[in-house]
């Protein structure tokens, strides 16, 4: 991992996936594919949205309109181009209405559908950023309850070498360094 990313916990977990808690940058991981927190319209936004795009260049853009969006909970996968992740898997997270709106579900598929386009690529490092829990509103302890229990059940097969929590901030890295313990030691 390259500057100026700091590593906040680095746990073995079961089935030979590293589980990772980073702070920092996500668009800096040298990792086969970092995960955007997309909109619906994949055409870059706010957040790390954009600044994946930014990151990537005008190449991903012109890659994403030709994907015809993306709807939440879904997954989809393209180049990398001036990042250092090869791929970028983009994944439209739910926005928060309570969660009488099946968003607990919603944001389980993003990770679970993000993982299976990781699987059938054969991509082994993935970075994850705190999906929906910006602008979307998603409550982060909720939401990295989710990530961590989903991505736990789907790596059981050992398919996957690490998979990161790339945080942003201080409060939401503190937030995975409490949990992922917790949860593999339950595993």
């Amino acid at each position: 991992m390259s500057a100026p990313e700091t590593i906040r916990s680095d746990v073995a977990s079961v089935a030979r996936t590293r589980f990772t808690v980073a702070l920092g940058d996500i668009t800096k991981l040298p990792v086969d594919a970092i995960v955007n927190a997309a909109n619906s319209s994949l055409l870059g936004g706010g957040g790390v949205d954009g600044a994946i795009h930014r990151a990537a260049g005008p190449d991903l853009l012109a890659e994403c309109r030709s994907l015809n969006g993306c709807r939440t909970g879904q997954a989809k996968i393209t180049m990398g181009y001036r990042l250092p992740a090869r791929h970028v898997i983009h994944t439209v997270g739910p926005v928060w209405n309570g969660g009488d709106h099946d968003e607990e579900e919603l944001l389980a598929g993003c990770y679970r559908n993000s993982l299976s386009l990781a699987r059938e690529r054969a991509l082994k490092t993935i970075a994850f950023p705190a999906i929906s829990t910006g602008i979307y509103r998603f409550p982060a302890e909720p939401a990295a309850g989710i990530a961590i229990r989903t991505t736990l059940a789907e790596s059981k097969d050992g398919a996957f070498e690490e998979i990161i929590f790339c945080c942003f901030g201080d409060d939401m890295a503190a937030l995975y360094d409490r949990l992922l313990p917790q949860m593999l030691s339950g595993a």
